[in-house]
This record gives structure tokens, C-alpha cells and sequence, in this order.
């Protein structure tokens, strides 16, 4: 099993869910979230004051799946968010020892 991360845009999590659903994916876990890489931030004018956002907003989503999965998710994912421009995002792929589902005690994949 396991464990896929990926950071986008937030106006990205739609069309990226869509395309997770189109591939067999049944859960996932969406968290908002800041941050920065190569962008590092950006600079806005309020009030007539020039200020250094340095933490964008993105979404960060986590589901855990079999291995055959992972290539067919790394794909969806990265034709749904890809945008061609900085800040698009990031995916990372993880391995998971165990799941277990607290209902019933399923264990491995079983559990997911």
C-alpha cells in the first residue's frame, strides 16, 4: 500500500476529485492549507501599502492505496491540476505498513 500526498491549487480540487473518481478512487482526505516553494510568495497592495504574502493558500490531499493504483492516481492527478504555470504543486507517494479500520479490524487493504 500506499500513502499518496499531493499539494494544488485550490481552484484545481474539483476538476483533481472528478478525475480521482473517473480512476476508482472511493476516499480521500482534503485539508487547506499554506505554504511556499520556488514561488515564494508573492507581493499585494493594500491600502495603499505594498506587503509580502509569503504562505499561498493550497489544498493538500491524502488517500492511501494498493500499489497497482499509484501510477493511474499520479496521472489523474497530475493532468487535473496541471496548469503549466509555477505553484502547481507537488505529489508525494509513500509507503504504508499497516491500515486497520477501528469499525471492524480489518487490516491492510482490506481496510481502505
Amino acid at each position: 500500500m500506499k500513502k499518496i500526498e499531493a499539494i494544488i491549487k485550490p481552484f484545481k480540487i474539483d476538476e483533481v476529485r472528478e478525475a480521482l473518481s473517473e480512476v476508482g478512487v472511493v476516499g480521500m482526505s482534503v485539508s487547506e492549507v499554506k505554504g511556499f516553494g520556488r514561488q515564494k510568495g508573492h507581493k499585494e497592495i493594500y491600502r495603499g501599502s505594498e506587503y509580502n504574502v509569503d504562505f499561498l493558500p493550497k489544498v493538500k490531499i491524502e488517500m492511501v492505496l494498493s500499489d497497482e493504483k499509484v501510477e493511474e492516481v499520479i496521472d489523474a492527478i497530475r493532468n487535473a491540476a496541471n496548469t503549466d504555470k509555477i505553484g502547481d504543486g507537488k505529489i508525494f507517494v509513500v509507503p504504508v505498513e499497516q491500515a486497520v479500520r477501528i469499525r471492524t479490524n480489518e487490516r491492510g487493504e482490506e481496510a481502505v
